[in-house]
Formats: structure tokens, C-alpha cells, sequence
């Protein structure tokens, strides 16, 4: 039938449309797009809200792995903004499943690619969630995110640094002004809504947290909201072991208003317009830290809501034993030998003994515990800043003989203060506990302050966990239990994320924080 002259989908009335539009697989969608104004139009209602899409496979063949995630994200309209891919199994696939992905989707579409530890999902076949871990799945698995952020620029922010150099303080500078300049360019505002950061094994992520400044925990959720005159986003959860750093000033590199939530990995790779990072055969730069940057668009059309992101965040350790001070600190390599003395006593310990007053504290289980060492040093943090912050950061112990303990990280010095730290299941359910009540109580506000008619509707449209290898298996007593605070809560609302192996951080920004945070704010830095 000729255009315009009547009849067919011509007569068809533009509610019709929508609903027929909305049904069509995403590649569909965007042909129907541009058969005509109209259908442009109705298209763009369509999609006129934030949306996550997700899906996981186990496929033991990559290339049906990925075709299965692909064909379920892209069943329904959507326009990707930014992919996160996350694998296990071969990490040699790793670039063949990322070149898969940007060759299926949009050509200006961001991807960041990572090889994990496990992944976190619904399958794309059968719907059936899970948390798999590789460890006790032999074969490979894939989890794939896809975003659409309407009234936001979301962009690939990469720490660089020349082969020949080690990581240090001044490509950590230059990453955090690279985040801020790209939001105050697209927004107005040098500090994002949002960061979402990946980083492989060369990384010390400790630096980059330190000079960004606020509360960071291991085990990350994120949680998308939205609403009709207002998209409310990313909504996090953070499942890992780091405590959290603290910073008594305000001077932060990046305002407490945005959340930073991220999770470490062997290896990762990503794609941003023309720029790659990670590429077999790059010979110039090393990308050991990217940043998936979301900021307001200030140029967003009129009747696009705001988006948010919310962070909630579950711990997983005790403390053990007294406060003791750094006597004597040496670096090797990416980790650091240290002794020290009990804090207000002059006597200094060697590591062996100072291991063995833990591993009594700990009755002889140290086989069946996690160790991590929680460093409280006095910094400049912000760039250009003089002014000296308390900041602490929790690293993994790796052992002690009869002179030094070893703990990941560099940046430790003489005078800095620590206390240890262990894993403890039980700590970490009643964390997860606590994640479900905060949601539970979100939700119900949501629904006071929806259901007032003068008031825009507030909905969750999706979320991204991050957490950590160490709490998989029996460590909490089941199946799913990091996944079921937003599944109990906002069942339906797609979920998905990524097991990490090398860390995972979360940072509350004001709206997020709960009430047993706030009471940590007036109290003296930890440990």
C-alpha cells in the first residue's frame, strides 16, 4: 500500500501503535522508527523512561552464550547507551565476546567487557535466576547489562598509564580531573551522578578511593529508580570486605552526592565511540582502572525525568584484636612489609608474633578465615588540596614470617594506624538483612509518595550488584542470599551483576546513607 493513501496502519490510532511497537524486538523497533514522523514520534514514547535490560548464560559455547544474552536483552525495545558484559570460563575469549557484543549492538554504544569470577543474573532462555560461581561451574557463563539513560551522557573514563610505569599518585590525578572535566563539559557540575568502575589486577584501587574521598564497603548493589517527572537509578549493593573509607572533612575530589560503586577483575576490556582500551597489541598505554561515567545531560528535552542512583551496602567482617601503629614499612612490588606496636606502647612487634595473638583471638580457625588489614592514615586526598584528611582502607592480608607482615597495596607509611579484620558469615546475613529492611522501607515510602496525585511516580527500573568470590558457596548458608533483598523487595525489576575476584567497592552518597551510617559520621575514624 502506498504511504498516504489511507487504510492498513495508516488508520491505525497512535495508542495502537505504541502498544504494537513496544512489543517488537529492539532491532525492529528502531526500523519502525524511521518509516515516518509519526511512527518517530511514537517511537520515542515508546522509550521515553529509563531501562535495564539483563540476561545470563551458561551456554558452554561462547559464541551461543553470547548470542543467547544478546537475543534476550534486544527482545524488547531499547536503545543501548552502555553494555556491561561480564565472563568466566577461557579468559582468551575475553576480546572474541566483547568484538560479539559491539558488533551486535549500536555503533555509538559504550562496552566495557570484564572476565570474573562468577555472574549474577536471569537465564536467557529459561528466566530461572541465579548466582553461579566458576568455581563450581565448570564450563563458562556470561551476564549481560544493557542501559538506556535518556536525560543523562554516559561515558568510558580510563586511568592511563606508559607500560614502563608503575601505577602512581599522578596518573591518579589526572583520572579523577579526566572524570570531573567530562562531567562539568556534558552537565555543568564537576561531580557525576554516578561511577561505575572496573579495574584489573595491575591497579591499586586504593589510591583512586582515597583521592575520591566518602564511605566505601565491599559488596555493591545498585538499584535504578524512576519516576514520571523524575528517573531515579541506580540503586546499589555493595557485597564485599572492605569496611569503608572514612574522611572526617568534606573536601572530596568528588561530592557525596555521587555514588561510586565498581568491582575489581583479571582483566577487562572496553569500547568507547573510537576509543579502545585493553586490546591485544596496544604498545603506548596500560588501562589498569575504567570508569563508567554517568552525569546529567543539561541539554536534556524538556519533559525528561531525572535519574538517581541509591547504594546500599552489606559487610562481611569483625574486627579483631587491639590498634597498632606502623614502627618499620617496606614496599615490594604491589604489596607492602610492615611492623608495628600496639597502639600507646613504645615495644615493637615482629609479624609473627603479632599473627599469633590474632590467630589466638580466633581460637586456631585462621585456615577456615579471610584476613584483611584495616589501614587509617592522614592524607592529602583532594587534588590541590593541603589540607590533611583521616582516611581508612581495609587490605587483604597475604601473610607474616618472623619479622614483617604482607598485606596488599602501596601507600602505607611509618605512623599510620591498623587494626585487623576477619570475615564472619554470621555478620554478613545480618548485613543482608539489614539491605532488605532498608528496601523494604524505601519501597513503602515510594508508594506513600506515589500514591499522592500531585506528586511525579517514583518506580525502580532496574539494579547492578557487585560481591565478592569469598561470600559464594556455603559461606552464607544458600542459595541467591547476596541477590534477595531486591528480589524479595522489588520482584520482577531486572537484576543482575558480577562476582569479582579482585575487590569491589561502594561509596553511600546523602541519599542513600541508612541510619546505622549517619550514627558513624560524628564518630572518631576508625579502626
Amino acid at each position: 500500500m502506498e504511504r498516504g493513501k489511507g487504510g492498513g496502519v495508516d488508520l491505525l490510532s497512535e495508542d495502537v501503535l505504541q502498544d504494537i511497537l513496544s512489543r517488537l524486538p529492539a532491532l525492529s523497533y528502531a526500523s519502525a522508527a524511521c518509516v515516518s514522523r509519526s511512527w518517530r514520534r511514537v517511537a520515542a514514547a515508546v522509550l521515553s523512561r529509563p531501562k535495564l535490560a539483563s540476561a545470563m548464560s551458561t551456554n558452554p559455547s561462547y559464541e551461543d552464550a553470547v548470542k543467547e544474552v544478546l537475543d534476550s536483552v534486544l527482545s524488547r525495545p531499547i536503545r543501548p547507551h552502555f553494555a556491561i558484559a561480564a565472563c568466566f570460563g577461557n579468559i582468551s575469549d575475553l576480546e572474541r565476546i566483547h568484538e560479539l557484543i559491539i558488533k551486535k549492538l549500536a555503533s555509538a554504544a559504550l562496552v566495557i567487557t570484564s572476565f570474573a569470577e562468577g555472574i549474577i543474573g536471569s537465564d536467557g532462555l529459561t528466566e530461572e535466576f541465579k548466582e553461579v560461581v566458576e568455581v563450581y561451574y565448570k564450563d563458562q557463563g556470561i551476564v549481560l547489562i544493557v542501559g538506556f539513560m535518556p536525560g543523562m551522557k554516559v561515558d568510558a573514563v580510563p586511568l592511563l598509564r606508559q607500560l614502563e610505569e608503575p601505577s602512581c599518585i599522578s596518573f591518579v590525578d589526572k583520572f579523577v580531573m579526566d572524570v570531573r572535566d567530562y562531567s562539568a563539559a556534558v552537565s555543568g557540575c564537576i561531580s557525576p551522578i554516578g561511577i561505575a568502575m572496573f579495574w584489573d589486577g595491575n591497579a591499586d584501587i586504593n589510591l583512586v578511593l582515597e583521592k575520591m574521598g566518602g564511605y566505601y564497603s565491599i559488596l555493591c548493589f545498585g538499584l535504578f529508580r524512576s519516576t514520571k517527572d523524575e528517573n531515579i537509578g541506580f540503586d546499589g549493593y555493595i557485597d564485599t570486605w572492605i569496611l569503608r573509607i572514612y574522611r572526617r572533612y568534606t573536601d572530596y575530589a568528588m561530592s557525596m552526592e555521587t555514588v561510586i560503586v565498581g568491582g575489581g577483575s583479571g582483566r577487562f576490556v572496553y569500547r568507547s565511540g573510537e576509543d579502545s582500551g585493553n586490546i591485544s597489541g596496544s604498545v603506548k598505554d596500560s588501562c589498569d582502572v575504567v570508569a563508567l561515567v554517568f552525569a546529567r545531560d543539561k541539554d536534556k528535552p524538556q519533559g525528561v525525568g531525572e535519574t538517581q542512583f541509591h547504594v546500599a551496602l552489606s559487610t562481611g567482617a569483625v574486627p579483631l584484636g587491639p590498634t597498632h601503629k606502623m614502627v618499620s614499612v617496606k614496599v615490594k612490588g604491589k604489596k607492602t612489609k610492615l611492623t608495628a606496636r600496639k597502639e600507646f606502647l613504645t615495644e615493637a612487634l615482629d609479624g609473627e608474633r603479632i599473627l599469633q595473638d590474632i590467630y589466638d583471638l580466633m581460637q586456631n580457625e585462621n585456615a577456615s578465615h579471610d584476613l584483611f588489614i584495616g589501614v587509617t592514615k592522614r592524607r592529602k586526598c583532594s587534588i590541590g588540596s593541603e589540607k590533611l584528611t583521616w582516611v581508612t582502607i581495609l587490605s587483604r592480608f597475604r601473610g607474616g614470617d618472623e619479622e614483617y607482615l604482607l598485606v596488599d597495596g602501596v601507600g602505607i607509611k611509618t605512623g599510620d594506624l591498623y587494626r585487623f579484620y576477619s570475615d564472619d558469615s554470621d555478620a554478613a546475613v545480618s548485613s543482608i538483612n539489614r539491605v532488605s529492611e532498608e528496601f523494604r522501607n524505601m519501597k513503602q515510602a515510594w508508594s506513600c509518595k506515589n500514591s499522592h496525585p500531585l506528586n511525579s511516580v517514583t518506580e525502580v527500573f532496574g539494579g547492578i550488584i557487585f560481591t565478592c568470590i569469598c561470600r559464594s558457596g556455603s559461606f552464607l548458608g544458600g542459595a541467591n542470599v547476596d541477590s534477595s533483598p531486591f528480589l524479595e523487595n522489588l520482584p520482577g525489576v531486572p537484576l543482575a551483576g558480577i562476582i569479582c575476584g579482585g575487590g569491589e567497592i561502594g561509596r553511600l552518597n546523602s541519599s542513600s546513607t541508612n541510619s546505622a551510617e549517619r550514627q558513624e559520621e560524628s564518630a572518631p575514624p576508625p579502626p
